[in-house]
């Protein structure tokens, strides 16, 4: 990068002739440790948090608040792969994007041109839902990406090459990739997700960043005692265990967030939910468990265990700890300490000293019911009673969703705020039925609590954009956002905060106030972040715009905004100022007619038995067969109407749309699904119904909270 702006002013120096022999070679930045570790130098954008810290902060300030309001499109690239959730590097005036199942361009970042693509080819049996990658790294001239099959591959970043591929996985296992892999000290370290959706044993893998070879393996729950544990932490971590965890895999998956620390040459790694999520049934007697929903430190060079703090413990909700984790030097009491910043899905934020392990402060960042508050000289929660759904159901604040989720926070170091996307939304847990002595994960499914078949309704959630002052301990400023998701943000040295919204548009606001300085339209939502970097001294800012990811199964709350997957557009947008490129044209947000054959008889039994197999299908088109947006709303599908045409998609899949195949389903689950689909293309509920659930929905509040009090 460096390298390259000498090139171009000794090119201005020596004359045209000279500049075209400079600039017909590609120089490329040496992307290692030293670069990675500048927080100063904002040319480019080389890593999926900018640098090691993942502040997500950029010193560049040529827009800034004053100028901002002048901010146009310079380019956009319309996009055929079906997800664009995943965050952009910059190095050298390249863009490196991997969108839907791993597919990687490279793109001029000044022109929108694409100079090379690659696509790894996944399997069709291997896709994997409604996310597809997150994001990717830079390093030494290398593009590196995981796949959703559990590969990892390296790729040279002059010519899309591919350079290494290597297998993360075992064939025929539950792991796949969702996250971006990061780099430190000529390493690539990666995880997987899974423990979702069947056995799966945790663990993350660091491989050499030259050959792709294995160089060390750490599991982050213990397996089969009667097997050896591979360490001592693995060791003390089954003391935490009861019952046969190990036949069910324990969960644990670290799918998203590993942050290097260079001050101390470590490696945080946030892990993931237990497996099942129940923990009554995994480790029946209880126990924390770990090492599930915790931070954990490792030695970066050896994968050796360092210190461990445990958001979590025994958790039974999905309250990973799989969200951003960010380092920063705060004043605490008075001293300058190095810490780490993490607010995983629990509702809590959490300062801890990066030396020790050390819990600083552990505050609630909105609504919060599952505990009272964390104990700071044990490091625990206060559970409020009956949070774990002892009577068989619980009705708590935050749900599975998290208070905040993989979306990434930013932190700015000259307000010493942190930029939080957050959310608001129940969660619902039920086991009746489930027993731990006959429990089976195949038959009960892999969570261990009864599936959600109804629709989410509009007024079940909520988001905003939240500033948090971790020194003070306290919200500085809220704002309120659309919908009950939005995208990950950016804060610069121009007093911005940049966030691409679930409406489809893209804002900036002052990063003291919460403002809105500038807004634009993008034609579409997203949840993707935004990325800052500078290319022949003008600064530019580029986001993925898509409807698309994890979130978008919730039925009508995911569908407000109107946004069709197959409809609207999955587009790179770069802006610059004095930008003025026209926007292309996208389909006005549009809700789906659901279609009927009024000569279809419901068969009510059938109908039953396929809303049990519709839990495959719910990721990607929504509770209750209410689109959520990424997928075609299955009510209004012609396709299920049509047996022929309905066996061909399920059992072939349709991989260039994202869509898995499912040949393990028969003629019969077939018609089951057909009428559990026409059922609910019919569905009006009565006015009984809805007094019914909103009664009981008071009551099981009025229990909850009398529970926190203690009177029940």
């Amino acid at each position: 990068m460096r390298n390259a702006i000498a090139a171009r002013r000794l090119a201005r120096v020596l004359g045209t002739v000279t500049a075209a022999i400079l600039l017909a070679t590609p120089v490329l930045a040496e992307v290692d440790n030293a670069s990675l570790a500048d927080e100063l130098h904002g040319t480019d954008w080389a890593e999926y948090g900018r640098t090691f810290s993942e502040q997500r902060f950029s010193p560049l300030e040529q827009i800034n608040r004053q100028t901002v309001p002048k901010l146009g499109l310079a380019w956009s690239l319309e996009l055929p792969e079906w997800n664009v959730s995943s965050a952009p590097v910059e190095v050298d005036g390249v863009i490196y994007i991997a969108v839907g199942f791993s597919v990687v361009y490279a793109v001029d970042a000044t022109s929108g041109k694409i100079l090379w693509s690659y696509d790894p080819q996944i399997a069709p049996e291997k896709m994997h839902f409604a996310w597809g990658i997150r994001g990717l790294s830079f390093w030494k001239g290398k593009v590196i990406a995981g796949v959703q099959d559990g590969r990892l591959f390296a790729l040279d970043a002059r010519s899309g090459k591919l350079l290494w591929e290597t297998l993360t996985t075992q064939p025929g296992d539950n792991r796949y990739i969702t996250g971006a892999p990061r780099v430190f000290n000529g390493k690539v370290i990666i995880g997987h997700g899974g423990a979702d959706f069947g056995h799966v044993r945790g663990y993350v893998s660091t491989y050499d960043a030259e050959s792709g070879a294995l160089l060390w393996r750490w599991y982050i729950v213990p397996g089969d005692p009667a097997k050896g544990f591979e360490n001592q932490a693995m060791a003390r971590a089954a003391k935490t265990w009861n019952g046969q965890w190990w036949k069910f895999g324990g969960g644990g998956t670290a799918w998203n967030a590993m942050t290097y620390d260079p001050d101390y040459n470590r490696i945080y790694i946030g892990t993931g939910n237990g497996g099942p999520w129940n923990a009554k049934l995994r480790s029946p007697g209880g126990g924390d468990n770990l090492f599930l929903c915790s931070i954990v430190a490792l030695d970066a060079d050896t994968g050796e265990y360092v210190w461990h703090y445990q958001t979590s413990p025994g958790e039974s909700w999905d309250f990973t700890s799989t969200m951003d984790i960010v380092l920063a030097t705060l004043p605490i009491d008075g001293q300058p300490r190095k810490v780490l910043l993490h607010a995983p899905k629990n509702g809590f934020f959490y300062v801890i000293d990066r030396a020790t392990g050390k819990l600083l402060s552990a505050e609630k960042l909105g609504k919060v019911t599952w505990a009272k508050r964390v104990d700071l000289a044990s490091g625990r929660p206060i559970e409020n009673r009956g949070v774990r759904y002892e009577d068989g159901e619980a009705l708590m604040w935050p749900g599975s969703g998290g208070l905040h989720n993989w979306q990434p926070m930013a932190f700015s170091p000259d307000t010493a705020l942190t930029y939080i996307p957050a959310h608001e939304m129940a969660g619902y847990y039920n086991d009746r039925g489930i027993d731990a002595r006959t429990y089976d994960m195949e038959r009960d499914g892999p969570m261990g609590i009864n599936a959600f078949h109804d629709d989410i309704p509009i007024s079940a959630g909520s988001s905003s954009l939240m500033a948090w002052d971790a020194v003070q301990r306290k919200k500085i400023w809220e704002v309120p956002l659309p919908g009950a998701t939005n995208g990950g943000v950016m804060a610069t040295h121009g007093g911005l905060v940049f966030q691409g919204q679930a409406d489809g548009n893209f804002v900036a606001r002052d990063d003291r106030t919460g403002a809105v300085l500038w807004s634009t339209p993008m034609g579409v939502g997203t949840q993707a972040p935004p990325i800052t970097y500078s290319v022949g001294g003008r600064q530019y800012v580029s986001i993925l715009a898509g409807w698309a990811g994890g979130q978008m199964l919730l039925g009508s709350l995911s569908a407000q905004h109107g946004w069709v997957g197959r409809e609207h557009p999955r587009r790179l947008l770069t802006y610059v100022l004095g930008g003025n490129a026209a926007l292309p044209p996208s389909a006005p947000p549009a809700r789906p007619t659901p279609v009927d054959d009024a000569s279809f008889k419901v068969d009510a039994a059938l109908a039953l038995r396929g809303r049990g197999l519709y839990e495959r299908c719910l990721i990607c088109h929504g509770a209750g067969v209410v689109a959520g947006g990424f997928a075609p709303d299955l009510r209004a599908s012609s396709i299920p109407l049509n047996a022929q045409a309905f066996a061909a998609v399920l059992h072939g899949g349709l991989q260039s749309r994202g869509m898995p195949p499912f040949p393990e389903l028969n003629n019969a689950d077939l018609t089951a699904l057909q009428h559990y689909i026409r059922e609910r293309a019919r569905y009006k509920p009565s006015f009984s119904e809805q007094i019914g659930a909103a009664w009981h929905y008071l009551m099981l509040m009025i229990k909850m909270q009398l529970k926190a009090w203690g009177w029940l």
